[in-house]
């Protein structure tokens, strides 16, 4: 079994940054990363609110600079699936493939896209229902398609799908918008863009692949049917919080709640990020997020002394 001073779980832009400032501390670091470095940014053609690129910089590049700068000093990255974290003398974090003890945790595993857990979708998964716009979106030229959800994400998803389908229906459950007015403006500015309000899907239906969805008007209970060749799902997120459920306290929503220091309710623990409570889910938050979990756990090993 390999021996840490601080293990971080989670590769996104918190977990990356916990693993520069931990690394550069002169911390014995590991960083795991379940699939790929990066986090969700890696899913946003253009980040333009992260500060130092004022021209906006892809996801994807930002990633791999992230990670570029954190392992420069010394952090130690591999690449497996997080399965459970056990109490001790030490934690002992659980892979798929092997175990890993430390003295401190910073768990910064990030979040997911939630369903709409509704009838077809997940027969028709990768046969025109999607979860990322960036991934799929060149897929559907030229046809129309739709986006369910009202926040920033489904905002971006559709302004981005809208280079590449000749329509994007975006469906909210609400009459106004709850993303960014910058966001909002630029939707209602790209006349590819086409709003039902007061809606949800009901189902996907399609044989081999998405033909249409059955949406109902939430006021009126109205059913209609609409023809689309895919669906972006965007309404919100869920913490991958699950192995960690028996260890550290979870909100309602099954966030990790921590303090302003990313104290866990377990000593020696921190959580950062998307995965935390109250978290405003930007990648700068996370940032900041990931540098004061790295500081904590440094103050924690040394007070230990």
């Amino acid at each position: 079994m390999s021996n840490y001073e601080v293990i971080i779980i989670g590769g996104g832009p918190a977990g990356l940054t916990a693993g520069l400032y931990a690394s550069r501390a002169g911390l014995k670091a590991l960083l795991i990363e379940r699939s790929m470095f990066g986090g969700q940014i890696v899913n946003a053609q253009l980040v333009e609110n992260y500060p130092g690129f004022p021209d906006g910089i892809s996801g994807f590049d930002l990633s791999v600079l992230m990670q570029k700068q954190a392992i420069k000093y010394g952090l130690e990255t591999t690449m497996t699936d997080v399965t459970g974290l056990k109490t001790g003398r030490a934690y002992r974090v659980l892979t798929t493939d092997s175990e890993y003890e430390a003295e401190t945790i910073i768990i910064a595993a990030g979040s997911e896209r939630r369903k709409l857990d509704i009838a077809g979708e997940e027969r028709l998964l990768g046969r025109g229902i999607s979860y990322c716009a960036t991934c799929d979106g060149f897929l559907f030229r030229d046809r129309e398609i739709a986006v369910v959800g009202g926040g920033d994400t489904a905002l971006t998803d559709a302004l981005e799908l809208s280079q590449h389908a000749s329509k994007v229906y975006v469906i909210h459950r609400r009459d106004q918008l709850r993303g960014s007015q910058i966001l909002q403006q630029q939707a209602f500015a790209q006349p590819k863009l086409k709003f039902i309000w007061n809606s949800v899907v009901d189902e996907v239906i399609g044989e081999v692949a998405v033909s249409a969805l059955k949406l109902r008007n939430v006021k009126t209970n109205e059913i209609s049917t609409l023809s689309v060749a895919g669906v972006f799902v965007a309404v919100g997120l869920l913490p991958n919080s699950q192995a960690f459920a028996g260890v550290v306290k979870l909100d309602d929503a099954g966030n990790i709640i921590t303090d302003e220091l990313m104290a866990t309710s377990a000593p020696g623990i921190f959580a950062a990020g998307d995965i935390r409570g109250k978290s405003v889910r930007q990648v700068s938050s996370a940032v900041g997020d990931g540098a004061t979990a790295a500081i904590s756990a440094f103050k924690y090993l040394r007070e230990k002394i």
